[in-house]
Formats: C-alpha cells, structure tokens, sequence
C-alpha cells in the first residue's frame, strides 16, 4: 500500500480553508476547528484510526464539503477499510467530479473489494492517462488483478508488458508478471489439452513440463510417444537425449547415459545444424577421454553457433586434456568476452598460461577466478537453477579445483 499521507495533507489543508470560509454559516464553529486540527495533526503523524474520527466529526458538521468525504476516503483507504472507502469516495465525486484522486482511489477499492467490473473504467483510465508514476504503477497491478478476475487474460499480459518496459526494476511488477505468464501458459497448456488431447504438440508440451519437474520417468514416455507421432520431429531426439542423460546422472544408470548418446546421434542424423546436440554428444566424449571425437564435435556445434559459450569452453577443455594450450587460448579468451562472469573460464585459462608459461597472465586470471569465486552467491546459484532450466549441460570446474 502506498503511503497517503503527504496527499491526505494537501487536502486536509484544502478542507481546512473551505471550512475557515464557511464557519460563518456554521452552527458549531469551535467544534470544526477543533476536529480539524485534530485530523491534521493526526495524519501529520500517521495516527488514521484518530484521524478518521476526527474527520467523522467533521463530515457530520459540513456534510456538503467535497473534501471532507475525499480525505475519509483516503483515509480509510489507507487503513484497507475499502468498504467504506468506497461510498466516502463516490460521494466526493458527486459532490465534485473533479477530484481526480478521489476518482483513483475508488476504482483500486472497489479493485481490492473484487467488483472487478465497476472497478475497470477508473483503472484503464488512471492507468492509460494518468501522468503520475505512482498513479500509474499501482492501476496497472490492479488493472491486472481486474483483467484476470474478468478472464480477460490477454489483456491482463498486455498490461504486464507495458508495466515491464515502464518499471524494468521494479521487484513487485517483475513478480506480478511473471506469475500472470506463468498462469496464462498454464491456461494455454490446459486449452491444448482440452481441444487436442491427442496431438503431437500435447505430449511435447507434457513432456517438456515433466522434464521441468525432474519426472524423468513420465518425460521419456511422453517424448517417446512423440516420435511415434512425427518420427521426424526436429529436436526430440535431443529433448529425449537430455531427459534421459539427467536421469542416468541422477539414478548413475550408465545404461540411459548409453541412450542419451543414441538420441543425440539421431538427432543429428536428422539435423547436423542442431549445435545443442552436438555439444552434449561432445561433452560425453570428453568425459570418457575420447578428445578427438570431442574436439569434431565441439568444432561442429561452433559452426552453426559460433558464440556458443559453453561449447568454446569444452573445446578448450579438450585441447587442454591433449596439451593443445596454444588452440585452447582463443577459444577461452571467446568464452570470457561472452561473459566475463564464469569463473569456469577463467580458471581454465590461469591452466593453459600456467602450462604455457605465462605466469604473470596465469596469476591474473587465477586472482580473477578466486574474485569471481568468493563473490559467487549460494543463494544466487540456486535462484538460477529454480527459474531457469538450462538447454545445455553446463560445463563445471574440475573436482581438482582448491577449494
């Protein structure tokens, strides 16, 4: 909830100066005077349970002022009192539809009440004309909160994207739009199941979703019955292949590891172009020794995707293993302009330049491996493996490594 206050201030000093002028008709002048600096004093200091009675008091004494009713409304809009923020609201409107506020606050409480429907004009327009930041931020949550209760939900993910590109660093709307993407694939992933249960794009999207959740199990089966569907599909094989290889990591199967390599040659016995394939099939080599077929295949997935990172980084692993220190230089250096941020790089270089007799290079690139390695936040890393699921296998730092 924002805070009012500053807001409720200005108008409360408003509300003052109309009730100073019209204490001449007044039958109990003391008494406004009295309640009034109550209020204010009161929402100087954040007291809103002493200022909505003050202000009680005071709608009972001049129930015809427009600011009375617009500063209780905002009041109990601060307190999450919408039920009764609601006809304070609507009465200052009517008394004054210029109170633009007024009007603002009434459509995010009648938002907050679930009147979705009612709540929607007030929304759209404090959110599409408004020029206030803040106006503006807070109708657009709640225009996605009234878009989802209405199941207008492409409007919802309209809202979404506008409120990404006008706060990009703002916690709150980065996770109200990520939930409404993630809800609004859920939705499509559920109509897709509804109108084609037996379709190709069913069971890929099952099994895509299974892999996501480590049910490796239920993930094979599902990408298997896509093949029987399309035998040709681009891509499953190597989806099966990368199921079935984390299932033989996680079981130490070396039978699926077997599979896996299977699907990742059939893979690209129907597409030579998928680098991902060709990686995973060189990472395997690699891992038993074999670095010549490591090393074509690395070449091969760098040929179709040249600023593949983390295949320059095996390719320079295996020319590493083979004492090619010279080849595996521009190879890491590629990696590190890719992303300077992988300790894997540079610990891999500080070897070749130590192997090559580079020692002032080779402590320069230790000292930024052992930066990068003390800086590396736990809590970081597995935010990464929570939200994000890797296309790839990643390459690692050798279990050899100093701690």
């Amino acid at each position: 909830m924002f805070d009012l206050r500053r807001w409720l201030l200005r108008t409360a000093i408003v509300c003052f100066c109309s009730i100073h002028l019209a204490q001449a008709q007044s039958t109990d002048e003391n008494a406004l005077q009295r309640y009034t600096a109550q209020g204010q004093k009161a929402l100087a200091s954040g007291r809103y349970e002493e200022a909505e009675r003050a202000f009680e008091k005071i709608r009972e004494l001049e129930p015809g002022m427009a600011e009375v009713h617009a500063n209780l409304g905002a009041i109990y809009f601060q307190e999450r009192k919408f039920d009764k923020a609601v006809p304070a609201l609507r009465q200052a409107i009517k008394l004054n539809p210029h109170l633009v506020k007024s009007a603002t606050l009434l459509a995010i409480s009648l938002s907050e009440l679930g009147r979705y429907s009612e709540a929607l004009p007030g929304l759209e327009k404090g959110f599409h004309g408004s020029s206030d930041s803040e106006v503006k931020r807070m109708c657009g949550l709640q225009l996605e909160r009234a878009y989802t209760g209405t199941q207008r939900h492409n409007k919802a993910m309209e809202v979404a994207i506008e409120l990404n590109r006008l706060y990009p660093e703002d916690p709150e709307i980065l996770y109200h739009t990520g939930r409404l993407f993630g809800n609004f694939a859920f939705l499509t992933m559920q109509t897709l199941a509804q109108v084609a249960p037996g379709s190709v794009w069913r069971h890929q999207a099952a099994a895509e979703a299974f892999e996501s959740q480590g049910s490796y199990d239920l993930a094979v089966r599902e990408y298997r019955t896509v093949l029987e569907l399309g035998p040709g599909r681009p891509g499953i094989h190597f989806r099966l292949g990368r199921t079935l290889l984390k299932r033989s990591q996680q079981a130490h199967s070396t039978e699926d590891a077997n599979e896996a390599a299977k699907e990742f040659g059939r893979e690209l016995e129907l597409d030579p172009t998928n680098a991902n394939a060709a990686y995973e099939l060189a990472d395997m080599h690699r891992d038993a020794g074999e670095f010549e077929e490591a090393r074509q295949l690395f070449e091969q997935a760098l040929k179709y995707y040249p600023d593949f990172e983390d295949a320059h980084l095996g390719l320079a692993a295996a020319f590493i293993a083979q004492q090619r220190m010279q080849d595996a230089l521009p190879h890491l250096k590629k990696a590190i302009a890719l992303n300077a941020d992988n300790e894997v790089s540079w610990y891999r270089l500080s070897q070749a330049q130590m192997a090559l007799g580079n020692t002032a290079e080779q402590q320069k690139a230790f000292a930024e491996f052992q930066r990068l390695r003390t800086q590396k936040s736990s809590q970081q890393e597995a935010a990464r493996e929570l939200f994000s699921r890797s296309e790839v296998t990643k390459q690692k730092l050798d279990s050899t490594v100093p701690q």
